[in-house]
């Protein structure tokens, strides 16, 4: 909004522009009541725990029950990591999310030629439910919640951690966590996909009715912008791809003959936390707001549980620098802080080190730290959304719903985002946000401490954790004494039933997959049998 205010504060010396925010959103000197005169604290915002739940979904909020905080943990085999979960839980972690190598995304085994040089690398390897259930020997999981950043193989990774509790002798009503299960953000941003959009879609659908009718406290999806920013989207890109997402999600279940209602209260969100401090926190309570409209307008549902979203958080990966890596961890407070002021559920803080290697268990635990000195130190969760009426943050938040509102007409013009996808619609868009914000940087009109300025010529090298290519021995050898010793009939008979149910229209896919996780069927076996049906995705050129 353009205005004049000197009259009121003076001319004044500034700095040579632009001011901006990190998406290239034009700042003004001053917020005034000027700038929010039609907002309506009723239909616009509401108390914490009221619609539009803009101020937060608790009425209580952080005075309640601090956020749940749920490092991100995966590397080498499953016994390493149940190592790093059970030191993670010793210093304070209350939810586990656990990170998978490259191969699991890619539904290969550890053995597959392709996996080659990427076992263990970026997460851990899971091959076979005897790998899930070293991950989870001694956690009992009816007493921890537990998110899963998996995609294309979500349901096979998810079946895995249900036969691991059944195994334990927990009920799966009393499960709780997430898996990621949110397939069109891959083919936008992350690109770890492996069958075409539809049968992708209809998989998901199946985990949505399955986990209603069976595991009922569990989220089944996680819409997730988080990738969507990493890609080099707009935080405003964020939020509009991430919310049109659910939406998407919503047709296709409704479509299949699923009650909104009865999966709805179930969708959980997640998304980036950047270094703009004001623009995420309005990025957050717009999202809060603009999914109510949608879930209580579009689909009105009748379940108050459907319109609220909750939401996960993860600090900004692509904005940690190689460079100065300390400096990573005053950018990760920053983030977190974010998080937290716009009212997050749960949230994962970055380690210094993760743009040279997954993180030590020193790095890993300063991040950590990070959360509970916010928690118990900052004084700010001592009130429910303290910036609530600040002329700034409600402006900006005002112009984040608009934007995205402006985002949803030319997606449903487009036909919805599995059609807009298939267009190269949200990929050309992020692709060319990615390209200013870099241009951006090397005008030096945006500031990287340690890379366009501030640099250092010299530096001290810091530990880092290396994952030696024994891992791949180690797992691959597991592997060949679990295709000797399993009942490998039994493997052959469990495929081809899930042959016949993935070819067969309107049945579910879940309880064949979970006949093949029990009989120790390794995850690259179940994916190829549905490739054979499905087929797999290659990106058109766009």
């Amino acid at each position: 909004m353009a205005k004049d205010v000197s009259d009121r504060v003076g001319k004044g010396v500034e700095r040579t522009g632009p001011f901006t925010t990190v998406s290239g959103v034009p700042i003004e000197r001053l917020y005034t009541p000027e700038d929010i005169p039609d907002l309506d604290y009723e239909k616009d915002l509401g108390d914490p725990g009221q619609p539009p739940y803009t101020r937060g979904i608790y009425p209580t909020m952080y005075r309640g029950k601090h956020w749940t905080m749920r490092q991100f943990s995966g590397f080498g085999t499953a016994a390493d990591t149940n190592e790093r979960f059970q030191y993670l839980l010793k210093h304070g972690q209350d939810g586990l999310s656990v990170a998978f190598h490259l191969p699991t995304l890619m539904g290969l085994d550890s053995d597959d030629p392709m996996s080659e040089g990427e076992v263990g690398k970026c997460g851990v390897a899971i091959d076979s439910l005897a790998d899930m259930e070293t991950l989870f020997k001694g956690i009992p999981l009816d007493k921890i919640s537990t998110s899963m950043t998996t995609n294309a193989p979500a349901t096979i990774l998810w079946s895995m951690y249900l036969v691991v509790a059944e195994k334990q002798g927990a009920h799966w009503k009393k499960l709780r966590g997430t898996i990621q299960n949110d397939i069109l953000k891959e083919y936008i941003a992350q690109k770890t996909y492996i069958f075409p959009p539809r049968p992708s879609m209809k998989l998901i659908v199946d985990t949505f009715e399955f986990g209603s009718k069976h595991v009922p406290q569990w989220n089944t999806i996680s819409i997730s912008g988080y990738h969507i920013r990493e890609a080099g989207s707009t935080a405003l890109q964020e939020l509009a791809f991430t919310l049109y997402d659910g939406i998407e999600y919503i047709e296709w279940a409704r479509r299949s003959g699923l009650d909104v209602d009865e999966f709805a209260p179930r969708l959980s969100f997640f998304f980036n936390a950047h270094n703009d401090l004001f623009e995420e926190i309005a990025k957050y309570r717009a999202a809060r707001k603009i999914w109510y409209k949608i879930v209580t307008e579009r689909f009105h549902c009748k379940n108050p549980r459907s319109a609220i979203l909750r939401f996960h958080t993860q600090t900004a990966g692509c904005s940690l620098t190689a460079q100065q890596p300390y400096n990573n961890i005053v950018r990760t407070a920053i983030q977190a802080l974010a998080a937290v002021l716009g009212g997050t559920q749960s949230l994962h803080t970055n380690s210094l080190d993760e743009t040279l290697a997954l993180p030590t268990e020193h790095a890993a635990g300063i991040a950590l730290r990070t959360q509970q000195i916010l928690a118990h130190e900052s004084g700010i969760t001592n009130t429910a959304d303290p910036l609530g009426g600040s002329y700034f943050v409600e402006r900006l938040t005002l112009d984040m719903e608009k934007g995205c509102w402006d985002y949803f007409e030319r997606l449903d013009a487009m036909g919805g985002m599995v059609a807009a996808i298939e267009k190269g619609f949200p990929q050309r868009e992020i692709n060319d946000a990615s390209y200013e914000y870099q241009k951006a940087i090397e005008r030096k009109e945006k500031i990287i401490v340690g890379v366009n300025e501030f640099v250092m010529d010299e530096e001290p090298p810091i530990d880092t954790l290396l994952i030696d290519e024994s891992v791949t021995g180690r797992q691959v050898e597991q592997l060949r004494k679990l295709r000797e010793t399993r009942d490998n009939g039994r493997v052959r008979q469990t495929l081809e039933a899930l042959r016949e149910a993935a070819a067969t229209h309107n049945v579910n896919m879940m309880p064949s997959i979970l006949d093949c996780v029990r009989a120790y069927t390794t995850l690259g076996e179940i994916c190829a049998t549905l490739r054979s049906v499905y087929g797999v995705y290659e990106e058109p050129i766009f």
